[in-house]
């Protein structure tokens, strides 16, 4: 009867989910749902709450729920889901500082004229704007909404430049710092500790010892080690999207023609690329290279990352004026001799036989200079257009919505094993010919299949910690945690070409025939998706191309 009940819930989610539900209340109800009728049903016919349920009772497993996400989240050496809104932070401030806006212009102006250039810049600016922001649906409406519009007015092949901005605005899924990178590598660690169990009991079963050998433990995976193994395979990415676009042009022209560019390629606009494009790759250098080679962990390169993103702001938003870069340089000259004195000295306060006392006051005025630097560029974003009130409130609803899936996933998972769909799971995978790659295509199928329709925070934390302690136990293939990570990154960065081909769609129905775009329906649409439109951007600036 568990598994009736079990069809039951998985039932109950699909319509809820289907008929609009919120995502956040549809996990967690349906668990619940399921585990109250199995109680009263297993009251009423046979006389104990507990007899539909594989193991334990009703009480357990709601405990359950509610010990799985404390456990996760709340124990103090489990602190990576922290970076989450920090780096939620730096891509939305870099979006509302219309930061990418001026990297498109600038590199459609510098490989507009080569056949496909075009193409290849939205590419690049779309590698970017994903090392910045790690949300996919929030990255194709950004590149849409910039892009789309300029590869048509010059004459770019519809299915071609759509191609173009699902295929630069999935990157997020795969390219680190990426959200789904994060999640993923949480939720990997608890199915690790899970297959690592599994393991004991069956080394245990055959050889009847009770101390497994630590060979044969499954090693565990951190946000840092999936940023590190998911940096290459982003990068082979990004150089197969480019080289596709280059060589379609070169085979239809017509297609992807170039874009003449009416200005002159003089020291002035040498210096505006050098300007433009160097602080985000800065940025990213600074926030990835701090990560992998060791000097700061994910939540620290996260701080990082939002506090460059806003000095960015900072003089992106007094651009033209002679004060433009005054925090930014402050912030550059306090920081060389921060540098320079904590390689040279001990700053160490507490040291009191080998601390220089001049040098700690030196490196204290210093560090208040590039305090002042910090707040000066916060202050600046504050006040223009109201850009950081607006940055906060977007990154505080982008942050609630991840944190209380994440709430409902762990009740859902826990109601999902109340009734036996774990060991259901597992023994349809075992039971499978060909061993560990048969379980591991089937998986990767599946994951691809719901790619279509949820999002990839349901798929991360409903999906994943259900197959992947099946397969990371599984001995006969001994893959790392970091290995099923990078790949299901890569299958849901592929599968949610389905969800950007729609956000594509809605742009060409609405938008490629006009000059502004109609922001009130387009917010509607992605409404469906959680996606905030900035309503800001229009098509003002396509001119600047030519």
């Amino acid at each position: 009867m568990e598994h009736l009940f079990l069809t039951i819930l998985v039932l109950i989610m699909i319509v809820a989910l289907a008929s609009g539900f919120p995502v956040a209340f549809a996990l967690p109800g349906s668990a619940i749902i399921s585990i109250g009728l199995a109680s009263f049903f297993g009251y009423l016919f046979e006389g104990d709450v507990s007899s539909y349920f594989a193991t334990d009772g009703p009480l357990e497993w709601l405990t359950a729920g509610i010990t799985n996400f404390r456990s996760n989240y709340w124990d103090v050496e489990t602190d990576t889901l922290i970076a989450i809104p920090l780096f939620i932070f730096m891509g939305i401030m870099l979006q509302k500082s219309k930061i990418a806006e001026d990297l498109l212009v600038t590199m459609g102006q510098l490989f507009g004229p080569i056949p496909g250039g075009l193409g290849i810049s939205v590419i690049f600016v779309g590698a970017l704007l994903a090392a910045t922001t790690g949300i996919v649906g929030a990255t194709v409406i950004a590149m849409g909404l910039i892009s789309l519009p300029t590869m048509l007015n010059n004459k770019y092949d519809r299915s071609l430049a759509s191609g173009i901005v699902c295929s630069s605005g999935t990157l997020g899924q795969i390219i680190p710092p990426s959200i789904v990178l994060i999640i993923i590598a949480d939720q990997l660690a608890s199915a690790s500790d899970v297959a690592n169990q599994i393991r004991e009991t069956e080394y245990k079963f055959l050889t009847g010892e009770f101390s497994m050998p630590g060979e044969f433990r499954v090693g565990s995976t951190s946000a840092g080690d999936m940023f590190l193994g998911a940096l290459l395979p982003g990068l082979v990415l990004v150089g197969l999207y480019m080289l596709y676009v280059f060589v379609y042009a070169r085979l239809n022209p017509r297609a992807a023609p170039p874009v003449p560019f009416k200005g002159q390629l003089d020291f002035k606009f040498w210096i505006k690329v050098i300007m433009v494009i160097i602080p985000p790759l800065a940025l990213i250098f600074a926030v990835l290279g701090s990560i992998l080679m060791g000097i700061a962990t994910v939540n620290q390169a996260g701080s990082i990352g939002a506090i460059g993103a806003t000095i960015m702001a900072g003089y992106r938003l007094h651009k033209g004026r002679k004060d433009q870069y005054y925090p930014l340089l402050l912030t550059l000259i306090s920081i060389i001799p921060i540098f320079i004195l904590a390689k040279n000295f001990n700053l160490n306060i507490k040291a009191l036989e080998t601390r220089d006392f001049t040098a700690i006051l030196v490196t204290a005025f210093f560090t208040i200079l590039f305090c002042i630097g910090i707040i000066w560029s916060f202050w600046r974003a504050y006040k223009v257009e109201n850009v950081l009130k607006e940055v906060v409130t977007e990154t505080c609803v982008t942050t609630s919505m991840v944190f209380i899936i994440l709430l409902g996933a762990a009740m859902l998972t826990s109601g999902f094993r109340a009734f036996g769909g774990e060991e259901l799971v597992r023994d349809f995978l075992q039971d499978l010919p060909g061993g560990f790659w048969t379980q591991f295509i089937v998986v990767m199928a599946v994951i691809f299949l719901l790619g279509f329709f949820l999002d990839f925070i349901e798929i991360a934390v409903v999906v994943v910690p259900i197959i992947a302690p099946i397969l990371l136990a599984e001995t006969g293939a001994n893959v790392s945690a970091i290995w099923l990570g990078v790949m299901i990154g890569v299958n849901l960065q592929t599968s949610f070409f389905n969800s950007s081909i729609w956000f594509c769609f809605i742009l060409f129905k609405r938008c490629c025939t006009k000059i502004y775009y109609n922001l009130e329906y387009l917010e509607r649409c992605c409404s469906f998706h959680n996606i905030t439109i900035n309503r800001t951007w229009n098509c003002r600036f396509l001119p600047k191309l030519s």
